[in-house]
């Protein structure tokens, strides 16, 4: 047993002991929403803001099997760097792709979603939840659409 133990210790050792570079810390300062501390006022004018073009995009009717992609643009319009630390799709078959890098106040960005309708029909609603640097720290935008199932010739 101990012969099992003592290599399986030292590769968790040896493993644990590597050099941590920049990229791979993230410092959620930067992600914290001050309005969360009790003993901190925030002036919500100064904070970051979501401006979208549209924040429900419709995508009609496809055949199921089709992915869809589409673009959501968006402008900060608050005072502050926007930070966006995570968007997740309401299932597996919506998955969006965002900004890792601040959006400066007045710049715009995009989030493109990718809708996979393979095994879906009917009318399909999916939401994709954005987690940033703003009050309130939550945004949802959401894609809509219909699934038609081809009909056996």
């Amino acid at each position: 047993m101990k012969k099992v133990i003592l290599p399986i210790a030292i590769i968790a050792i040896l493993s644990s002991c590597g050099e941590t570079t920049e990229h791979e810390t993230v410092n959620t300062t930067l992600i914290n929403n001050p309005i969360t501390a009790s003993d901190v006022e925030v002036d919500e004018a100064e904070m970051p803001f979501f401006e979208f073009v549209e924040e429900i995009k419709e995508f009609g009717e496809i055949t199921q099997g089709e992915v869809v992609s589409m673009t959501f643009r968006f402008r900060n319009v608050g005072k502050k760097d926007l930070i966006i630390s995570s968007a997740t799709g309401s299932c597996g078959c919506t998955v969006p792709e965002w900004p890792q890098e601040p959006i400066k106040p007045g710049a715009e960005g995009k989030i493109d979603v990718t809708f996979d309708s393979n095994g879906k029909q009917g009318m399909q609603n999916k939401t994709i939840t954005l987690v940033a640097n703003t009050i309130p720290n939550t945004k949802v935008i959401a894609i809509k659409g219909s699934v038609l199932v081809p009909t056996a010739e």
